[in-house]
């Protein structure tokens, strides 16, 4: 790989401009090299070097691999947005060069675009709408209205039956969790909104889970500030404070309630 880079250098040592194509191709290699062997920091060095050449007007079967591993970079960093950007753009290369990598790309793009929470189907964009029905995508086709309509039991049914489409991808079942943690916040969000205290065994029936992963769910809600209450673990229950603005409220009752007694001890003290 040191050879072709000299290669495509000039004598000063300067990449050189004309051969903008070779250097993206070795990009594209090393870039691969460097997904396997798991090594981020020149992966990310690499790719901003490749994004940067203009000088050429590289093959899209090239661009295709340099943008998936971009996009499988973004999601080890747990960058959803970035990630799914380049799975976009990896999918519009794979499929102007006709590769079959376009079909993974399109399972990349969706699982990306759910762990965004975007109300955005990928499905709607003109380049991915000729795939919707294509049978190794219909079931993400499904994953994917399930998700967006919060409907936690058909999503996790769809899981199950299509392990062979779905799971059946080792970098997809890296994130399942993911997916599945944000299906289950955005339906806990919306079964607790018109109650002030809730049954944690109510929520985990309406998750789909035991009562026992409900609770740290619901810890990192509040500590996220996603939930404004707190869980009682003796009751088994999830005190909601619903009026706005009700927390700093009661610590400010607090803080005047703590500096008057202090003033009236003052007093005491000086009237004895």
């Amino acid at each position: 790989m040191r050879d072709l880079h000299r290669s495509c250098q000039l004598e000063d040592g300067s990449d050189d401009p004309k051969k903008g194509g070779e250097q993206l191709q070795l990009y594209a290699l090393e870039i691969q090299m460097y997904i396997s062997t798991k090594n981020t920091k020149k992966l990310k060095s690499l790719y901003q070097k490749a994004l940067q050449i203009k000088s050429a007007i590289p093959h899209p079967k090239t661009m295709g691999v340099i943008r998936e591993c971009g996009g499988k970079m973004h999601m080890h960093q747990r960058e959803w947005e970035k990630a799914r950007n380049d799975f976009f753009e990896a999918f519009k290369n794979y499929d102007e060069a006709g590769d079959k990598r376009r079909v993974n790309m399109l399972k990349y793009l969706v699982m990306s675009t759910m762990l965004t929470n975007s109300d955005i189907n990928p499905f709607d964009s003109q380049e991915a709408k000729p795939y919707k029905e294509h049978p190794e995508i219909i079931a993400m086709t499904n994953l994917v209205a399930a998700y967006m309509g919060n409907r936690i039991r058909e999503f996790e049914k769809i899981i199950k039956t299509n392990k062979e489409a779905i799971l059946g991808d080792d970098f997809i079942k890296l994130y399942i969790e993911d997916l599945l943690k944000n299906i289950r916040t955005q339906v806990l969000l919306k079964v607790i909104k018109p109650y002030t205290r809730i049954r944690i065994s109510f929520i985990a029936t309406e998750l789909n889970v035991p009562a026992t992963e409900v609770e740290p769910l619901l810890v990192t809600l509040i500590l996220d500030g996603h939930v404004d209450g707190h869980v009682d673990q003796l009751a088994q229950l999830l005190l909601l404070n619903k009026e706005p603005g009700s927390a700093k409220k009661y610590d400010a009752i607090e803080k005047w309630s703590t500096q008057l007694g202090a003033l009236q001890q003052t007093v005491f003290t000086k009237l004895n």
